[in-house]
């Protein structure tokens, strides 16, 4: 009985130790971000971890228990390669979370969730970010902690223990050892008060990185997919009747005043092209840099230029249904995983096809990444121009064919005669990770590969200014999301969801600046308003024009949101359960930014 126990408590303690090391060899890792932590920082991060280690521990202690007990009416011959396959299994899973964490936490900025484990459905698209340095040092670096992990356990706990003769021997011991297996409840539970063991827990410091440090990266992934469920029971602030007098406020409203009219015609031709990563800061007139996208600081003279926008998340999947469906980014999950629920969304796409707009999609990836054909077509397009239909020469990036194939193609197209009105929808590529393009301006590789981008754009625009589709048609270039630049900039930051939105084109009347707070949901309800188009079925979506609609930007991030207006600047943080930027007006914004997030997934569980 007493070896039996020991090597329980050897198995729990020994896979706390292999959580617990994690940690100071990822600050290490990431020693450029960890660079002015102390000694207390680092002893710190450790000691507030230690809950959601003990926690995960317990998880991947339940099953060697079982065997122990098991272990007392079986042979030694039939339990020790079972156990030795468990060690096996539970090694390469602890060395593959630890070291996608340690590599994606560059990229991501947040520690490893559910959500990259979803873009591994498509793994080649998927460690497309990653160049193949990292990617062959991260797989060296697996097979290696997996082997170490392996023989460690295999060495400590892989015991053949002579079981117990006497019958009632074996049920004592029996009948311990499941009650001191039972004890694991609270550990992975984290006591006996209301509260459950979560991420939040660790939150311990006003430095983000240092909270994040101290997070277990398996139990982030295991609570991250618990909550893929009951979106109904996630992110209650309010009662329903309170969530819905606030969310009523937050509503397109309809106004008596005569709205300005941004195009020569009603129903232009419409050129939507979604620029990766594309953020205010390479946008001289917004503020940005300056010489990195120089054709767009050209362009924001020639059209509409909104300079208070918004992206509504982190991501592309969550960025293309904000900007085609005006439904708002979820921090828990993407709506473009559930194809069932993606196919009741309103979209522009949609709206447009009913009055006889003609279709097509261009991007130079994957067009299964994400699920995001079944959203493309669920909104109609049946016209889908990916990577495949590219020769394979053209498209030997890692995220497929570069942006000046593609928008070659696009002007090729525009050069033949074509359906009008027409809409045609352009996602770019090569500014995503690892910013593999034929262009060198910058060192910067980030921003060497916007002004590449922007070099291609400007090349298709004046393209397209020698076509006879010009004179009626508008631009619109949106990106998908900003990227995380500088380094350094928190996820949390609001300047991390400022984005450019211009619209140009021979069909846009007067060349001015909008000021109005919007962010990507906006699109549609403004887009198709100016159309004469119905757009009640867009229930996030507001007029940016319109004078009697509130306007604000919105925004979300893993576990956290935030909500922008003339009057009040609110960020929250669900993990932490702490007001990260309050400016302005005190609570302005809480109540409505809860209540939208509120409705949000109450609308999700529905769908």
């Amino acid at each position: 009985m007493k070896k039996n126990l020991i090597l329980f408590l050897i198995t729990y303690l020994l896979i706390i130790l292999v959580f617990l090391i994690q940690k100071p060899l990822f600050m290490a890792y990431h020693h450029d971000v960890y660079s002015g932590a102390s000694f207390t920082d680092w002893f710190s991060v450790m000691y507030h971890g230690f809950k959601l280690d003990i926690s995960m521990a317990g998880y991947l202690t339940l099953i060697p228990g079982i065997f122990l007990i098991v272990s007392l009416w079986v042979k030694p011959q039939i339990m020790t390669p079972v156990k030795r396959f468990y060690f096996g299994l539970i090694s390469g899973l602890i060395s593959i979370v630890f070291v996608s964490d340690i590599i994606l936490y560059k990229y991501w900025g947040f520690r490893l969730d559910c959500t990259p484990l979803f873009y591994l459905k498509q793994p080649k698209d998927a460690m497309a970010s990653a160049d193949w340095k990292t990617l062959v040092f991260g797989l060296l670096l697996m097979t290696v902690i997996s082997y170490l992990l392996y023989r460690l356990f295999n060495r400590f706990l892989v015991k053949v223990i002579e079981p117990e003769k006497k019958l009632t021997q074996k049920l004592l011991t029996g009948f311990i050892l499941l009650f001191t297996t039972g004890l694991l409840f609270f550990p992975i539970r984290g006591g006996v008060t209301v509260s459950t063991m979560c991420v939040g827990k660790v939150y311990y410091s006003q430095k983000m990185e240092l909270n994040h440090a101290a997070i277990n990266p398996m139990f982030n992934i295991f609570e991250t997919l618990f909550l893929e469920q009951d979106f109904d029971k996630q992110f209650r602030f309010m009662d329903k009747a309170e969530a819905k007098r606030e969310f009523s406020q937050l509503v397109e409203k309809q106004s008596v005043e005569k709205q300005p009219e941004l195009f020569t015609i009603q129903h232009p031709n419409v050129v939507i092209v979604v620029l990766e990563s594309f953020m205010s800061k390479v946008i001289a007139p917004l503020g940005g840099i300056p010489d990195v996208a120089v054709r767009m600081n050209g362009f924001c003279n020639e059209g509409v230029l909104f300079t208070n926008f918004y992206a509504n998340s982190f991501r592309t999947d969550r960025g293309l249904v904000s900007i085609y469906s005006g439904y708002p980014a979820q921090p828990t999950t993407s709506i473009m995983k559930y194809p069932a629920k993606t196919q009741s969304l309103p979209s522009i796409p949609k709206s447009l096809k009913k009055v006889g707009y003609d279709l097509q999609y261009y991007y130079g990836g994957d067009a299964d990444f994400t699920n995001m054909r079944s959203y493309l077509i669920s909104m109609g397009i049946d016209n889908i121009v990916c990577d495949k239909n590219f020769p394979i020469k053209d498209r030997m990036t890692k995220w497929g064919a570069p942006d000046h194939i593609l928008f070659n193609r696009i002007s090729s197209d525009l050069d033949s005669e074509q359906k009008e009105p027409f809409l045609k929808m352009v996602q770019t590529l090569s500014s995503h990770e690892p910013f593999e393009v034929p262009y060198h301006k910058f060192n910067d590789m980030y921003l060497n590969s916007v002004a590449y981008t922007d070099s291609c754009l400007g090349v298709f625009i004046d393209r397209f200014k020698q076509t006879k589709y010009w004179k009626n048609s508008i631009v619109i270039l949106v990106p998908d999301h900003a990227m995380h630049y500088p380094a350094n900039i928190d996820n949390r930051s609001i300047a991390r969801y400022k984005i450019p939105l211009l619209i140009i084109g021979g069909a846009v009347k007067t060349p001015c600046r909008i000021d109005t707070y919007a962010s990507q949901i906006d699109i549609s309800a403004t887009l198709l308003e100016q159309m004469n188009i119905p757009h009640t079925d867009f229930m996030f979506s507001k007029n940016i024009l319109n004078p009697a609609s509130p306007h604000f930007g919105y925004f979300t991030f893993p576990k956290g949101f935030g909500m922008v207006s003339p009057k009040n600047r609110y960020v929250y943080d669900c993990d932490a359960k702490s007001v990260v930027t309050q400016e302005g007006i005190t609570n302005y914004n809480r109540k409505k930014a809860e209540a939208l997030l509120q409705t949000l997934y109450d609308d999700l569980e529905k769908r």
